[in-house]
C-alpha cells in the first residue's frame, strides 16, 4: 500500500525523475516561464518553491543547498540575483500553473508554469522578440493539392445536376470480404 507516499512518480525511475525536475527547474529560473505537461508542472511547483524561499536569504549555506539540488552555477547566480530581488516581499506562492489545453500529438494536458513576478499574464515579464512576432502556420502535406483550374463539386451541385451524392469518401479504406464457402 502506498500510504503517505504523495510524490508523483511521473512514470520514471528515481534518478530519471530527479534529473527531469532539476532540468525543468533550471529552465524555469532562466526563462521565467515554460510549457510542459500539467503533471510535470504541478510536481515542478513542489520542487522549485522551497528553492525560491531559500533564495530570498543570500547566504553561503543557502547557496550550497540550492547548488546541491540544481548543479548549475549560472542559474544559481541568476536565482540569487534578479529573481530574489523581485520575490523578496512575497510571502510564498512564487509560481503559477495555467492550463493551456492539450498537446496535438498525444492529447496530453499541457500547462504553462511561470514565476508570478515575471508573469506574461500581468505584463510583468519581458517578452522576447521571438514570442511577439506572429509565427506563420506550419504547412503540412496532409491536405493534398488544391485544384486550380476546375471548380470542385459540392453536395448542392450534385443535387442540382441530378447526380446522386456518393456515400463513400474517396480516401476510405477498402474492406476485405470474407471468403464464403464451406471447408
Amino acid at each position: 500500500m502506498r500510504h503517505r507516499n504523495k510524490i508523483n512518480q511521473l512514470g520514471r525511475e528515481t534518478q530519471h525523475r530527479k534529473a527531469l525536475l532539476r532540468n525543468l527547474a533550471i529552465s524555469l529560473i532562466e526563462k521565467k516561464h515554460i510549457t510542459t505537461t500539467t503533471a510535470k508542472a504541478k510536481e515542478l511547483r513542489r520542487y522549485v518553491e522551497p528553492l525560491l524561499t531559500r533564495a530570498k536569504n543570500d547566504s553561503t549555506h543557502n547557496r550550497r543547498i540550492i547548488f546541491s539540488m540544481l548543479r548549475h552555477k549560472e542559474t544559481i547566480s541568476m536565482l540569487f540575483g534578479e529573481v530574489a530581488e523581485k520575490i523578496a516581499d512575497r510571502p510564498g506562492g512564487y509560481t503559477r500553473v495555467v492550463k493551456i489545453g492539450t498537446r496535438p500529438g498525444d492529447n496530453a494536458d499541457m500547462a504553462l508554469i511561470e514565476l508570478v513576478d515575471f508573469s506574461l499574464l500581468n505584463g510583468g515579464g519581458e517578452i522576447s522578440a521571438k514570442a511577439t512576432e506572429a509565427t506563420p502556420k506550419k504547412r503540412t502535406r496532409r491536405g493534398g493539392k488544391k485544384q486550380t483550374g476546375a471548380k470542385p463539386e459540392t453536395k448542392t451541385d450534385n443535387v442540382k445536376s441530378g447526380k446522386k451524392p456518393s456515400t463513400k469518401t474517396p480516401n476510405a479504406p477498402k474492406r476485405r470480404q470474407r471468403k464464403s464457402g464451406d471447408a
